[in-house]
């Protein structure tokens, strides 16, 4: 009888998995949503944003920055890092193998400013370089031990920048990321471009806190050199285009020596892509680097942004498969989204794109879509450089 009514069970279990197991699908991945939002993303949500303590002891810094043709971004933005209201810093300014007057440029903020330290390098026809070269002569031409990234297009919202990241570098801290919004301009695309900036923030900065750290981005971050040159540099992924920020935390980062700044005064501002197909030549490049993500990272993203994949296509396909489910289905979206308004308004006030919360359903749908057919196709394609 035991063994009768086991095998019974079994064959409902069977039957009820067979004529329904799109439902379980759908669900399992509306769980595992659930989960990222709760178990992860609300650790931004709630993290406490400190300020400056007074009289602390601030590190000697040197900023680094390569810029490749940027003579107006030069112009516009340098003296606002240069002006940094810190006691000791220099800027390393690292003009690889431009052909505007980026030089000129550089060598009038020179005169005016002593702790600009120029690196020219000029262009060779035998041995086509990167920017983890411009990078790395940027760091061995540094003469303190803690640097901060940033771009040539990217402007400090504040002379704080320096201060606030410099705060971070706590005992055992040897990695500090930061962010950088984009400015806010009209159109859709200028929307999903910080939208998509949001959420990548959200999602590194948030496994930051939990002490899993994966990536950072260039345009704000910092590091010790004594990291840089223990982990070889950029050795191990030198032969890929991109990944001078991401690759270098994915490889680096451990559970303990990893902070966060997100302080207003700590961002920096960029300028986006006005144009879908430079947008989307940027994001290949990034895709491209994600390849070579340690396996849990890339496993962990995947299972993110697939289950969020399922979860949308899950509920056009039920709603002709299953009519008669329809309030579930609308209830299960409308919970997953009240819960997203829930954790992501604290946090898109934290990094200043508070404004997009209203068209959080349409952007959400329109960033899982696209950052999959992105990622997609840019596994096809090949010698994508940086400049």
């Amino acid at each position: 009888m035991f063994i009768f009514g086991l095998s019974s069970l079994i064959y409902l279990i069977l039957d009820l998995y067979i004529s329904y197991s799109p439902l379980f699908i759908g669900g399992l991945a509306w769980l595992i949503q659930l989960w990222f939002l709760v178990f992860v993303y609300r650790k931004l949500s709630v993290y406490k944003i400190k300020e400056l303590e007074e009289g602390r002891p601030v590190p000697p810094l040197s900023v680094v920055i390569c810029a490749k043709n940027e003579e107006e971004n030069l112009k516009q933005n340098l003296e606002f890092i240069l002006n940094q209201d810190y006691p000791d810093f220099e800027v390393v300014l690292v003009n690889d193998c431009s052909s505007d007057d980026s030089e000129w440029v550089l060598k009038e903020l020179k005169e005016r400013y002593s702790h600009l330290n120029v690196v020219t390098l000029k262009e060779d026809a035998r041995f086509k370089h990167g920017k983890k070269f411009a990078v790395t002569i940027g760091i061995k031409a540094a003469k303190n031990k803690l640097m901060v990234f940033t771009d040539a297009d990217c402007k400090p919202q504040s002379d704080q920048w320096l201060s606030y990241m410099a705060s971070s570098f706590q005992p055992g801290i040897e990695i500090v990321l930061g962010y950088s919004p984009y400015t806010k301009l009209s159109g859709f695309l200028n929307k999903f471009i910080r939208f998509e900036t949001f959420h990548t923030a959200l999602s590194y900065l948030s496994h930051a806190l939990k002490c899993n750290a994966y990536m950072g981005v260039g345009r704000n971050m910092a590091y010790s050199e004594e990291l840089f040159f223990k982990g070889k540099g950029f050795a191990s992924h030198m032969h890929i285009p991109s990944g001078d920020d991401d690759l270098f935390v994915n490889q680096n980062a451990t559970k303990t020596n990893t902070a966060i700044n997100i302080h207003a005064d700590a961002q920096v501002w960029s300028y986006p892509k006005k144009e879908y197909a430079a947008y989307s030549l940027q994001k290949t490049r990034h895709h491209g680097a994600s390849k070579a993500y340690k396996g849990k990272h890339k496993w962990m993203l995947s299972l993110q942004v697939s289950s969020a994949l399922v979860f949308y296509i899950s509920l056009i396909v039920y709603g002709f498969l299953y009519p008669q489910y329809w309030m579930y289905l609308v209830a299960a979206y409308v919970l997953r989204l009240i819960i997203q308004i829930l954790i992501y308004k604290p946090a898109m006030k934290k990094l200043q794109v508070l404004d997009l919360l209203p068209l959080l359903p349409l952007l959400d749908i329109f960033f899982y879509f696209y950052t999959s057919f992105n990622g997609f196709f840019s596994l096809f394609k090949r010698n994508v450089r940086w400049k």
